[in-house]
């Protein structure tokens, strides 16, 4: 029992290779630098400091996992336009403290859910309103232009780099044939997409990963699958 609960401690195995890291990495550098330099250039240096945190966090999720469901488009502008917008309202009721900036990021977490724009740095930004320096509060509901112009200076870039790298980016819904995670039995239904939604919906939790995504990775499991069951085939029978 305590081995079972130490080892779920323990860090996942890695399925990247290295120059995936570094790939990842230049764009993650190159994508915050441009954006914290454009916002610097229009609101000042001290703004785009205070928002460097939340960006520099969405650039990993766009750079080093733009696969995911939180790193595709809708989720980084909407996210953070909802803890944005979130952080202002709670600031114009309640003033700019502790408990009002907590109170702010559980907000945008449940607008940004039903929006279907979860995006994790958005919690981030949304403290970071309340809590705004003398520079960025002064803006008032003015923080709402260099926030924006962050997401989408970090979107456009992401966008470009992520597919001149040869990175699919924003991820393309396809519509696969349904697959079969263990050998078919005639009359016996395969597993679809719909099917995987159903069961991430009946888990109850957040997972960042599309039903598609999990079909692709059952078909692909199935193929190298056959193929060992084959070697073992021959292997037996030489």
């Amino acid at each position: 029992m305590q081995n079972s609960w130490i080892s779920r401690l323990l860090p996942a195995a890695t399925n990247t290779r290295p120059s995936e890291w570094g790939r990842a990495a230049i764009g993650v550098s190159l994508g915050t630098l441009l954006c914290v330099w454009i916002c610097s250039q229009l609101f000042g240096t001290p703004v785009a400091i205070h928002l460097i945190g939340p960006l520099g966090a969405s650039a990993i999720l766009l750079f080093a996992v733009p696969s995911g469901a939180l790193a595709q488009p809708w989720s980084i502008v909407g996210g953070y336009l909802c803890a944005a917008l979130v952080s202002m309202c709670i600031v114009h009721f309640f003033g700019r403290n502790l408990d009002s900036a907590c109170l702010a990021a559980g907000l945008a977490l449940i607008i940004m859910c039903l929006l279907r724009c979860l995006h994790p740095p958005a919690g981030a930004l949304a403290l970071l309103v309340v809590l705004a320096d003398p520079a960025s509060a002064r803006l008032g509901w003015g923080i709402l232009a260099p926030v924006m112009l962050s997401a989408v200076c970090m979107l456009l870039v992401a966008l470009a780099y992520n597919n001149l790298t040869r990175v699919r980016y924003p991820k393309i819904t396809a519509q696969a044939p349904p697959a079969v995670v263990t050998p078919h039995i005639p009359g016996e239904a395969g597993i679809t997409a719909e099917d995987l939604q159903k069961a991430m919906e009946q888990m109850d939790a957040f997972i960042d990963v599309t039903p598609e995504d999990l079909e692709a990775l059952v078909r692909t499991s199935e193929h190298y699958a056959r193929r060992r069951s084959i070697r073992e085939v021959f292997a037996e029978n030489p």
